[in-house]
């Protein structure tokens, strides 16, 4: 499960070095080992939910959109935020096109990269 978790997590490290304009804040971009417990769990349940989505539609994934795939993502990663924090902050859990483009090109981005290595 962690190697899942580790492969989120380095998705969206490199999608933030790749679209985030500026220099990103150090906890978008903090290294596996020292990402939050949270953090890691919820890294873990997105790739599952991505992997599992891409198999039960049998690769048929590859025909969805980048916007589709993202906001697949962006979805899965808001149902973590409300499992793990009671009251997060209204950034954490914005919908899809409140999301700023950086997060959105990384959100597909990742979602690309899962379809890939299942």
């Amino acid at each position: 499960m962690s190697d899942e978790g580790r492969i989120f997590r380095e998705a969206w490290i490199t999608g933030v070095k790749k679209y985030f304009p500026g220099e990103p804040k150090p906890g978008y971009i903090t290294p596996w080992d020292d990402t939050p417990e949270w953090e890691r769990q919820s890294a873990a349940a997105v790739y599952g939910q991505v992997r599992d989505f891409v198999r039960v539609s049998g690769g048929t994934t590859v025909k969805l959109s980048r916007e589709q795939k993202g906001r697949f993502v962006a979805l899965c990663w808001i149902a973590q935020i409300h499992k793990h924090t009671s009251d997060p902050k209204p950034a954490y859990v914005a919908d899809w096109d409140e999301l700023p483009e950086w997060q959105r090109e990384t959100d597909a981005d990742i979602f690309e990269h899962i379809e890939q290595t299942v």
